[in-house]
């Protein structure tokens, strides 16, 4: 009989759900939009309602579409937002309030505080992260602050934490199971890379009791078992559970050191697989990630903010484009941007200068500036933040990159790609499936399960097209000094 796996993709802009069969080939997906609300300036939310309604939604979507029987969903596995910070009723399940998105800056005050009090030095040397209002801590530090009544039910034992991936985790099991993974737990600032538990120390210093937290499992675990969920049988194994950027490493294959990927998202998310080795790098961050055999790894990471975020706001904010697909054919409509360089920090500038306080901008308009140049522009300065997040790379690790792999829904724009291949001076390798993350998960889940070998799945790995350099070096060089000069006029660095 055939077994299938049943893979939730559930990310910033949307919930997705896939199924894969046992050669590891998507045969059906369905995808739901969330809504992301904006109460105040530099604040990102989310209705966790709304989250796992979508869930269902997509479970039943992709079921239907199939044509399969549930009964021959071998195992469930989970990707996701990370960072992302919820709270719910530990009997109930109802959420208590929204869920505080990755990309809200609303904790910048918190961490500054943190800053000031030191703390930022032994953050870095137990979890890998900065101080910044990006991660977990300081998400959770602010609902204790002001969300009422908060003190009084944690003191009751009533309240649980959870990113998008434990709140999942608590609804599929019919609230049995409290659990996350160490690639998102690694995501919190309160998870010590080095032991691969909780630390006590930093749950101290910002004040954060242990006993909202769920208990961090390698990736490769079982998580628990589906019961009371619409559209599914109970007993179904939820055999994965893993950050979507280290889920799009494991599906890109890079579990060699210095594989790296780039995925082209929401934001925008280098990775570098670094094994067992850790580096100390003053402007990447360090994660979990998952070797060959689904288990735990090291990765250095660079985080940028605004990504397709940019190209959303060129449709919804400018609306210069009825649809995304548009500015590719729109950028090579002109020869250049005209001198004209657009720096998208919308929310902050993340990796590698992580600064919150920075706004974005558009420089070097002239009466000759058309909406072309804006919306290459806005492509280009994509490209510009990835290649600063190589250097970076490549500096810390004294390691050459030579080919990049890429994913996500901006890779489908090819004259973004060219142009990265273009500035980087590399070759741009595209996955030949738009859904690597979710793709990663299915693979790391038929490990857990047995469905698949570590030797197996490396059958399943494909190129996809290949951007090689076309432009001039010296070209290159000039385009990239005119965006290093754009950062020096609005951060005094670059």
């Amino acid at each position: 009989m055939s077994s299938y796996i049943l893979i939730i993709d559930q990310g910033t802009t949307g919930t997705r759900a896939i199924i894969f069969d046992e050669g590891a080939n998507p045969i059906s997906q369905s995808y739901r939009q969330l809504n992301q609300y904006y109460p105040e300036p530099g604040w990102v939310e989310q209705d966790a309602k709304e989250i796992w309604q979508s869930t269902l939604s997509v479970i039943k979507g992709v079921i239907e579409k199939s044509k399969i029987s549930p009964s021959k969903i071998e195992a469930v596995g989970i990707t996701n937002q990370r960072e992302t910070t919820l709270f719910w009723d530990k009997n109930t399940g109802e959420p208590l309030g929204r869920a505080i998105v990755w990309q809200c800056r609303r904790t910048v005050d918190i961490c500054e505080k943190w800053k000031k009090q030191g703390f930022e030095k032994i953050v870095k040397k137990k979890t890998g992260l900065f101080l910044d209002p990006y991660f977990s801590a300081s998400k959770i530090r602010w609902a204790i602050d002001n969300i009422p009544s908060f003190n009084f039910l944690i003191s009751q034992g009533k309240i649980l934490f959870g990113t998008v991936e434990t709140y999942l985790i608590f609804k599929l099991t019919g609230g049995k199971k409290h659990l996350t993974d160490y690639t998102n737990a690694s995501r919190t600032m309160l998870f010590n890379i080095h032991r691969l538990k909780w630390d006590r120390e930093l749950l101290s210093m910002f004040g954060i009791p242990e006993n909202i937290l769920p208990q961090p499992l390698p990736s490769r675990s079982i998580f628990g078992k589906t019961e009371k969920v619409p559209f599914l049988p109970s007993g179904i194994p939820i055999a994965a559970a893993v950050g979507d950027q280290q889920a799009s490493l494991f599906g890109h294959g890079c579990t060699l050191y210095g594989d790296t990927k780039i995925t082209y998202g929401t934001g925008c998310f280098l990775l570098v697989n670094t094994g067992e080795r850790l580096f100390d790098s003053p402007n990447l961050i360090t994660t979990l990630a998952c070797d060959s055999k689904g288990m735990p790894c090291y990765a250095l990471e660079g985080s940028i903010f605004i990504a397709g975020a940019a190209i959303q706001w060129l449709k919804e904010g400018l609306q210069v484009v009825s649809d995304p697909s548009q500015t590719a054919e729109m950028a090579q409509r002109i020869k250049d941007t005209g001198g004209v360089y657009f720096v998208p920090a919308f929310v902050g500038l993340g990796a590698p200068y992580w600064n919150p306080k920075v706004k974005g901008a558009i420089l070097g308009i002239t009466r000759g500036t058309k909406k072309e140049h804006i919306v290459r522009a806005s492509l280009e300065a994509i490209a510009y933040q990835v290649k600063d997040l190589v250097g970076v790379v490549e500096d810390t690790m004294k390691f050459k990159i030579k080919r990049l792999r890429v994913d996500g829904g901006v890779s489908r724009n090819d004259f973004l790609m060219q142009f990265q291949s273009d500035i980087l001076g590399v070759p741009v390798e595209k996955a030949p499936y738009s859904e690597t993350t979710a793709f990663g998960t299915a693979l790391v889940a038929g490990l857990t399960t047995g469905l698949w070998s570590e030797e197996k799945i490396k059958f399943f790995l494909k190129k996809g097209k290949v951007f090689s350099p076309k432009m001039d070096e010296e070209k290159a060089k000039f385009l990239y000094q005119g965006w290093k000069k754009a950062l020096l006029l609005l951060t005094g660095k670059a």
